[in-house]
């Protein structure tokens, strides 16, 4: 029986920033593409997935559909950021993306078009104010689409704590926009509220014109606002759901993706909540301090698919941000509009728990934590996912760190074990076995030193049914697992 994971590409594939969209009987979803272990975000050219609407467990493979080198300005500008794609007016299908420096730095929105939605896309121009000079009002940052019934809309942005935070000065803060956004003092200060905050354009037909002056859509400072800890960071990502407008974002915390809504598509927004948290933070009170999965930058956006709605987001791993992977959930829209916030899962868009027979890879686990667990790029000891040569394995796995992996369905399930090796240091311990963090294990494994990939099974005793499945490893050195069974 066929069955889809998070991340539900290829587990090699490293696809961040995805935005999905429905085009005709298949969902696409387009976004940033991640180098394997590369030193920058988004090393490698616009690749895309699809599947069918009604089976979410058959992704296919697009192939290349947009390469950087196709932009005049790979000369200067090798990276293309997170992308985003609309239909227009004409039927045929629109690429909106940014090219950034090594500073991370974006100026211009360029676009590409194709006449399918898995391209191959032609370079077209760059976003222009009507005397056709490039439009560089605001911050350039990660463009999002939105057809609303004929009017193009484009919303961009970046936000950064300059201007609120203590640790700077009003000059300081000045001298950080111009240095971060080769802004003039000129023009942060000649724009009403700044230069920084999520922003809507209306486009022209011709889809490169802007029809009038780009306008923010949220409060120029958060303070006293709906917002809280939750204002925008980056990622604007504009739906329609009924008569409101959801605009989905990155938020500031720098590891969630949340929502405002408003009776337009370019004002009066207000705080709606937090969909999903690539550590579940905030998921039923859960602190920072006690994530359950490495946390860092995430950006993507919601759709609905076969009248079924889904987030689309992305989680880390290795020891930096660079190498991303996409990731999905299953969400539900209240009848009041509320978004209650979704649990990260190996099953996403399975439809429901794995089955638990056979071997699962440990890239799969959605919960990897030693309890102190670090927030972006680290370089010291902890657990995280990698891969090397043909491995994908979870490493430093030390003494009180826990795998989990939800959700598996059990039925006559006799034997679990995993598939491990020693680690950095010399490894005597036990792996225990939870399907309840807070109940007793249902099986134990005992850790000796392995040189290479050992397969180590235990009885288990397991009443049939739906859980999460754990591995807590407690005792000295440090092991490697790479793979996960049930017989």
């Amino acid at each position: 029986m066929k069955q889809v994971f998070n991340p539900y590409t290829p587990i090699n594939e490293y696809i961040p920033d995805c935005e999905p969209h429905v085009f005709g009987d298949r969902v696409y979803v387009y976004g940033s593409h991640d180098k394997e272990g590369g030193d920058f975000f988004c090393m490698l050219d616009y690749v895309t997935y699809s599947a069918p609407v009604d089976n979410l467990k058959d992704w296919r493979y697009e192939g290349v559909i947009y390469k950087a080198s196709q932009d005049p300005l790979y000369s200067k500008y090798r990276y293309m950021y997170a992308p985003d794609v609309v239909k227009g007016n004409d039927g045929r299908y629109y690429l909106y993306y940014s090219m950034a420096d090594t500073h991370g730095a974006s100026f211009i929105i360029s676009v590409a078009v194709a006449d399918n939605p898995a391209g191959p896309f032609d370079y077209l121009g760059v976003v222009k104010n009507p005397d056709g000079t490039p439009l560089q009002d605001y911050v350039i940052f990660d463009p999002g689409l939105f057809n609303d019934g004929g009017h193009i809309y484009l919303y961009y942005g970046f936000w950064f704590n300059f201007d609120e935070s203590s640790k700077y000065t009003r000059e300081e803060s000045i001298k950080k926009q111009m240095e971060s956004f080769r802004k003039t003092r000129e023009e942060i200060l000649q724009t009403p509220g700044g230069v920084m905050g999520p922003v809507c354009v209306e486009l022209e037909n011709d889809m490169l014109t802007v029809k009038s002056k780009p306008k923010r859509i949220f409060p120029a400072t958060y303070a006293g606002t709906s917002f809280g800890v939750h204002q925008f960071f980056e990622g604007s990502s504009m739906r329609k759901i009924g008569d409101k407008y959801y605009f989905v974002y990155s938020a500031c915390t720098n590891q969630e993706l949340a929502y405002a809504t408003s009776d337009y598509p370019d004002r009066d927004f207000k705080f709606g909540g937090v969909i999903v948290q690539n550590g579940d933070v905030y998921y039923k009170g859960r602190l920072p301090k006690d994530r359950l999965a490495r946390t860092g930058n995430t950006h993507g956006s919601i759709e609905n698919i076969n009248g079924e709605w889904y987030v689309f987001y992305h989680r880390q791993t290795r020891k930096d941000e660079f190498s991303r992977q996409a990731c999905a959930e299953k969400i539900e829209i209240l009848e009041n509009g509320f978004i209650p916030q979704v649990e990260i899962t190996s099953c996403g868009l399975n439809g429901g728990p794995l089955v638990a027979k056979g071997v699962y890879s440990s890239y799969i686990s959605c919960n990897l934590t030693d309890g102190n667990l670090p927030h972006g790029t680290f370089d010291f000891e902890c657990p995280h996912l990698t891969s090397r040569g043909e491995d994908y394995l979870a490493t430093d796995i030390h003494t009180g760190t826990m795998m989990g992996y939800k959700y598996f369905e059990f039925k006559d399930v006799k034997k679990i074990g995993i598939n491990y090796q020693s680690g950095a240091r010399t490894p005597n311990g036990i792996v225990y076995i939870k399907t309840d963090l807070d109940g007793a294990p249902i099986g134990e494994i005992k850790i000796s030193d392995q040189a290479n990939w050992t397969w180590a099974l235990a009885d288990v005793i397991v009443k049939d049914g739906t859980y999460p499945v754990y591995f807590i490893y407690e005792g000295e050195g440090t092991i490697e697992i790479k793979d996960v069974i049930f017989e």
